[in-house]
């Protein structure tokens, strides 16, 4: 009896001990389980409660900026013709043609208005790196670009030779043009509504727009230079210096100084008005000097070739100023890569925010040029490899000049003139505070208008 006692007494403390294991592995996997429940319903519950206040609070955030919505929109007015295909044709008709179905913009040193506006024309597809987005809503607008042909308008009629009666009715009314314009634009409600300060207008010629200017100054203008313009009408602040379009064509070839034969070479009207003087005095001076070419000539085809030929074949090229201290031939000068020898005490200069123009241009103040002799014996002491220095440059800028380069004058103007959006907002916003101001104070969006002459090299 007491055999069989001890063998059930093994047998029940097994059979405890074994439902003991098992009873503590099934209370660890169930509890493991249980656990891993728990985190997922948690999970998933924290995932849709974070889901939910992304909704709430952050759906109207953009995922993702575009590329154009980073560009400043622009919109352009679709003007009445007679401001743009208009005076085309009455410059067609002015000169006797008898057809104007066909005609077009015709070439001078002032066509950037149309570079512009055929920019802008173009399909977006076409407009791939512009530093600005078109925009066809003008509620979308950051500015509006006013397309007229102003700079055209003003050599629409034939010029009157001297010793003929001008016509007592003329076809055609630059200042008429100008006093319908204003009229128009003081008419439409977003020129109104800012007073013209986010509008954009292309006045290249110095001329241009003279009549109205003190109406339209508000702009950003894009101007050749300030030579016609006022201090309270235009400034480095608020406006863009715009290259003129050069004449003659492009230098295609390679740096060097071999075929340069001549040391300075200048072709050119002779007879300016105000600071355009300094050309008569310079031909007196200059005209006999050794490898120096000096002609005057007004423009025409012919002239035009032979100015080529004079820019591609000199290592220096003149650069007085005309009735304003700007001229064309300075940019026709760039593009010939024939270094510029610029002698205009109030020049200023397109693109100088990344264009250093003492490394692609000699600046002479106007005194020191009429000095007998100073001129010709500044150039001969410069080094081949300095002239050289400054070819190289000039190819590496000369894009910046070229209207018609995919990545050219067009692009930078756009890209100087998105520059000026945050100022105009400013002003914008500070017009919409004050109550009255003295007229006869300067407006500070008019201030650093260049007043002092530049210091020679």
């Amino acid at each position: 009896m007491a055999r069989k006692s001890s063998l059930l007494k093994q047998t029940l403390i097994f059979s405890a001990f074994t439902i003991l294991i098992i009873y503590a592995f099934f209370n660890t996997f169930l509890s493991s389980s249980t656990t891993a429940a728990t985190a997922g319903v948690s999970s998933t519950t924290s995932s849709l409660f974070a889901e939910q206040i992304s909704r709430e609070n952050f759906e109207e955030f953009p995922v993702k900026v575009t590329e154009n919505e980073r560009k400043v929109r622009v919109f352009m007015y679709n003007l009445p013709k007679k401001f743009t295909t208009g005076i085309i044709e009455n410059h067609a008709l002015a000169r006797g043609s008898s057809d104007v179905s066909k005609v077009s913009y015709p070439g001078h040193q002032h066509m950037g208005e149309w570079y512009l506006y055929s920019d802008l024309s173009r399909p977006d597809s076409d407009r791939v790196g512009s530093p600005v987005v078109k925009v066809n809503d003008p509620e979308e607008a950051d500015l509006f670009y006013v397309p007229v042909f102003s700079s055209l308008s003003l050599i629409v009629n034939p010029v009157v030779r001297v010793g003929t009666v001008p016509a007592s009715d003329p076809v055609y009314s630059d200042e008429k043009m100008q006093g319908e314009l204003v009229e128009w634009l003081e008419e439409q409600e977003y020129w109104r509504r800012n007073n013209g300060r986010d509008h954009v207008i292309f006045a290249g010629d110095p001329n241009a727009l003279y009549r109205i200017l003190d109406r339209v100054k508000n702009a950003v203008l894009l101007l050749s230079d300030f030579g016609r313009v006022r201090r309270d009408q235009g400034s480095l602040v608020k406006d863009v210096i715009v290259p003129y379009s050069h004449r003659i064509n492009v230098y295609s070839g390679d740096i060097g100084v071999e075929d340069r034969k001549t040391l300075l070479f200048f072709m050119g009207n002779r007879y300016r008005k105000d600071g355009g003087k300094i050309r008569d005095l310079l031909f007196q001076m200059l005209e006999k000097e050794e490898d120096v070419v000096i002609r005057h000539g007004t423009q025409s085809r012919e002239n035009r070739r032979t100015a080529t030929r004079g820019m591609h074949t000199s290592k220096f090229c003149l650069n007085p100023a005309g009735d304003t201290p700007s001229a064309c031939r300075l940019f026709d000068s760039i593009v010939s890569l024939c270094v510029p020898l610029i002698v205009s005490d109030s020049i200023e200069l397109p693109f100088e925010d990344v264009i250093d123009y003492r490394k692609i241009a000699i600046f002479v103040d106007t005194e020191s040029s009429l000095k007998p002799g100073y001129l010709v014996r500044m150039l001969r002491a410069v080094s081949t490899e300095k002239i050289l220095e400054y070819q190289r440059e000039l190819r590496e800028v000369k894009r910046y000049f070229e209207y018609s380069h995919s990545n050219g004058t067009v692009t930078e103007i756009w890209r100087e003139v998105a520059q000026k959006l945050p100022l105009i907002q400013l002003m914008i916003n500070r017009d919409k505070r004050l109550v009255k101001r003295d007229s006869a104070e300067p407006d500070c969006s008019c201030l650093c208008t260049n007043q002092s002459a530049h210091s020679s090299s």
